[in-house]
């Protein structure tokens, strides 16, 4: 039965490479080894190496099999190990699967029994995902999450801090000396900090790679492409975020303008900075607590001081605040108003039709919101920042995640 069971994981690991050369090169990476079943209920990994119950292996189509390989090469290659911080691991671990296996799902894989699927969460990461999961589910992940425990190991590690090429630094992190000791026999073991800060430079790179040599084959899909492209750029939080964005709108800009006799007759490049008007909408359903709009009105306060914006703050549920708007000057503090009123449906159609009403057309339009609410038809001629609570997603114009 050993035989016939590594036939089939050899069979689906060559099948992934040849229609799938991006999962297949990541699933490479992977030493694939059989686990006693008290150890490994399903398959699982530790990121070091991909481990397998034979039992489960022997129920499962070659398909089925596809998709598990793939499923914990995606575990590594999205650095689930290293994302954590301090989320509850029950949580994190069914945001991860929840992330990856609609990816799967849209590549043509085939998921055997018991996998975690659920509509409303695709194209999302775990962090997007983590805050609908209820602390007390019993949603349960199909296969084991070996390189976290539930409060994350420290210390020093055996894979060595210094640099080495990939296949050094394979060795040293499943070598005789690491907990692992994986060439020995040994079974999963959880990642020390060292390990796991090693690690995701490691698998950053194996992705990189990964997509490279699909895209020369052709046979990158679209959406792996955009989740690549999105993993690879620079990971900012959501405040620095803002200020670029805010930042860019400020038109400072170079003037040619003839100067006065006394400055002389050549004419010179002047820097001049304009007033920047910024329209701030506030969602004030039910959705969005005090601490939360007193966090992000603080941000805009912060940021405004540095860039002479005039803001203009509308609040909206399903209409607008009748005490609206307020204009802050950029002189002036930016603070929520005392008879600001909300707490009812969303539509953020209101802001927009008064936009238009007043003949507005800002420099930015920043919403606070869920996202979760009804949309204009039609896309303004003015960029617009929505800074989104929550899962919801929005049909125009930049979103960034606040979870």
């Amino acid at each position: 039965m050993t035989d016939e069971i590594e036939t089939k994981l050899s069979a689906a690991r060559t099948r992934l490479i040849l229609d799938r050369p991006f999962l297949g090169a990541l699933v490479l990476r992977l030493p694939i080894k059989a686990a006693a079943p008290e150890r490994c209920k399903t398959i699982g990994t530790d990121v070091r190496a991909l481990y397998y119950n034979p039992e489960y292996i022997k129920n499962l189509s070659l398909e089925q099999t596809q998709f598990v390989l793939a499923h914990e090469a995606l575990h590594c290659a999205l650095s689930h190990f290293s994302r954590r911080q301090n989320r509850v691991k029950r949580r994190w671990d069914i945001a991860c699967d929840l992330a990856i296996n609609p990816l799967l799902l849209k590549d043509g894989l085939k998921p055997p029994p018991g996998v975690l699927l659920k509509t409303g969460f695709e194209g999302m990461t775990a962090e997007e995902i983590y805050p609908s999961i209820e602390e007390d589910t019993e949603d349960e992940t199909h296969d084991d999450h070996f390189f976290d425990s539930e409060e994350k190991s420290s210390g020093s590690s055996a894979a060595g801090s210094g640099g080495g090429s990939d296949s050094e630094s394979e060795e040293r992190s499943s070598g005789k000396s690491d907990s692992d000791n994986s060439r020995d026999g040994g079974g999963p073991s959880a990642l020390s900090e060292t390990e796991r800060e090693q690690l995701a430079v490691q698998w950053r790179q194996r992705l990189a790679g990964a997509a490279q040599q699909a895209m020369q084959a052709g046979k990158l899909s679209a959406s792996m492409a955009r989740l690549v492209d999105h993993l690879l750029q620079p990971q900012l939080p959501w405040r620095m975020l803002l200020a670029r964005y805010m930042t860019a709108a400020a038109r400072d800009d170079y003037s040619y303008q003839r100067p006065s006799r006394r400055e002389g007759s050549a004419i010179l490049p002047t820097l001049k900075s304009s007033q920047v008007d910024v329209v701030v909408a506030l969602d004030t359903s039910g959705s969005i607590n005090d601490t939360e709009m007193a966090e992000f009105v603080s941000e805009i306060d912060a940021i405004k001081g540095q860039m002479r914006a005039r803001l203009t703050l509308q609040a909206c549920d399903a209409e607008l605040c009748k005490a609206g708007p307020w204009l802050f000057e950029p002189w002036e503090e930016f603070r929520i108003p005392a008879d600001l009123s909300g707490r009812g449906g969303t539509r953020f159609t209101p802001v927009f039709e008064w936009l238009d009403r007043e003949g507005c057309r800002p420099d930015l339009l920043v919403y606070f919101t869920d996202a979760e609410g009804e949309f204009p038809g039609t896309e303004p001629d003015f960029p617009v920042l929505w800074l989104v609570k929550g899962r919801g997603r929005v049909p125009w114009g930049q979103r960034i995640q606040l979870n």
